[in-house]
């Protein structure tokens, strides 16, 4: 599951210009100095959103915060797997998430 999730996560990643895929065993993507989504080992994905926006999606989708490694990563929400069916909503939440990190103060 995790190589199959990493094609689609690449595939995904590869149609948003405005960023890129980054890391080798851990793939994210990042901008501003922020994080904002992340494949985690067993082929889960996480993006970062604003407080307000996590709970709506959370409740919206039945999820929970994104886990990586055993950590709770706050301030990312877990993508539910149905969802790689529908690429075309997860690229507008990837840049999403890229808009919300923007917003941010850089680090």
């Amino acid at each position: 599951m995790w190589e199959e999730n990493l094609k689609r996560y690449d595939d995904l990643v590869d149609q948003c210009p405005r960023f890129e895929r980054k890391g080798k065993s851990m793939p994210y993507t990042s901008a501003n100095g922020y994080m904002f989504s992340l494949l985690n080992k067993n082929g889960e994905l996480g993006i970062r959103f604003s407080k307000e926006v996590q709970k709506k999606y959370m409740e919206a989708w039945d999820s929970t915060l994104f886990k990586s490694y055993g950590s709770i990563m706050h301030g990312y929400v877990l993508i539910p797997e149905s969802m790689f069916d529908e690429p075309e909503k997860i690229i507008n939440l990837l840049n999403e998430g890229y808009d919300y990190v923007m917003g941010l103060e850089p680090k």
